[in-house]
């Protein structure tokens, strides 16, 4: 593997410097750096494995990154699992709520509307 250098941000990773895997097998190079800034949160890297290898852009999420060097990418998986790594795809946010979560605390029973009044807390 090449001198990578000094270890760098997430901030300054260039599009177009080599990623390698644990085994210092050279996967592709940097596509995009996904970041959450407001958050100044390191999402993972896609990075395109044609110029090597057939597969075209693949995603690697931020755990599985060594580190960021200024001449590379160094990943703590090696070729083979590398090689299983999921293309690119939309990740929007998602919530789903059910009439549970928009409905509130349920109506308390007959019985316990009685127990109220007569206890004298309803």
């Amino acid at each position: 593997m090449d001198d990578l250098g000094s270890k760098v941000s997430y901030l300054v990773a260039k599009r177009g410097i080599p990623v390698y895997s644990s085994d210092e097998v050279k996967l592709g190079t940097v596509v995009e750096v996904l970041d959450a800034p407001e958050a100044d949160l390191f999402d993972g890297i896609i990075f395109d494995t044609t110029p090597n290898r057939p597969g075209g852009h693949k995603f690697v999420d931020a755990p599985e990154v060594e580190g960021i060097y200024e001449r590379g990418v160094v990943l703590q998986i090696d070729a083979a699992a590398a090689a299983k790594l999921a293309k690119p795809g939309k990740n929007p946010g998602s919530i789903e709520i059910s009439p549970d979560d928009v409905a509130g605390e349920p109506a308390p029973s007959f019985w316990r509307r009685a127990w109220n009044l007569l206890s004298g807390k309803g």
